[in-house]
């Protein structure tokens, strides 16, 4: 599988540097960074935003934002964003049948292990990632009652960072960087 185009055949040497970061940090040499190479704004300010976004927070846990990506990935069916936010799924204590309901196979309120925030937070990832943009005021007493202020703007910016890649890279037909190939359970595209 390949992307739509090619990376520039010359990359910027500030680029290059957050090339060099990303494989470092990923362990792989990712295909997006280089395709945005061709307009270096919109590089520099992917990369600011990916270094800012929460991966993880004293109140919300690691396992809470990798939830939150997982379902936003699956709801959007974005096949570099599940691949990405797949791969290591176990070491936040993700069960195959947590990783079932996060595809969508089974409902996730039979999922017994999940917490009520769990939940609450995959929910909003749905509705975050749903068009038109709706948020039933039921849904949103639920969310202030279980979360701090500070909590859903967290939430909401992990959610919205993952749909921004998910947009960005199936409009570009970025493949999958193969993150999962080795995982014991390969995830579905929805």
């Amino acid at each position: 599988m390949k992307a739509f185009i090619d990376p520039p055949k010359t990359i910027p040497f500030y680029l290059r540097i957050g090339l060099w970061i990303s494989k470092k940090v990923t362990g792989r040499d990712l295909l997006p960074g280089k395709l945005l190479a061709w307009y270096p704004k919109v590089a520099i300010s992917s990369g600011i935003m990916e270094a800012m976004v929460a991966h993880k927070d004293a109140a919300l846990d690691k396992r809470i934002l990798k939830l939150v990506r997982l379902r936003t990935s699956f709801s959007v069916a974005c096949p570099f964003c599940i691949d990405m936010n797949y791969y290591d799924y176990k070491q936040f204590g993700i069960t195959t049948g947590e990783l079932a309901a996060l595809q969508g196979r089974i409902d996730i309120a039979a999922v017994k292990t999940f917490s009520r925030r769990e939940i609450i937070a995959m929910e909003y990832a749905v509705l975050i990632s749903l068009t038109p943009l709706q948020f039933p005021q039921e849904f949103i007493d639920k969310l202030k009652t279980n979360f701090t202020e500070r909590e859903i703007v967290i939430l909401a910016s992990t959610a919205a960072q993952v749909n921004y890649w998910a947009r960005l890279l199936q409009a570009m037909g970025v493949p999958p960087a193969g993150f999962s190939d080795h995982c014991d359970l390969k995830p579905i595209t929805l």
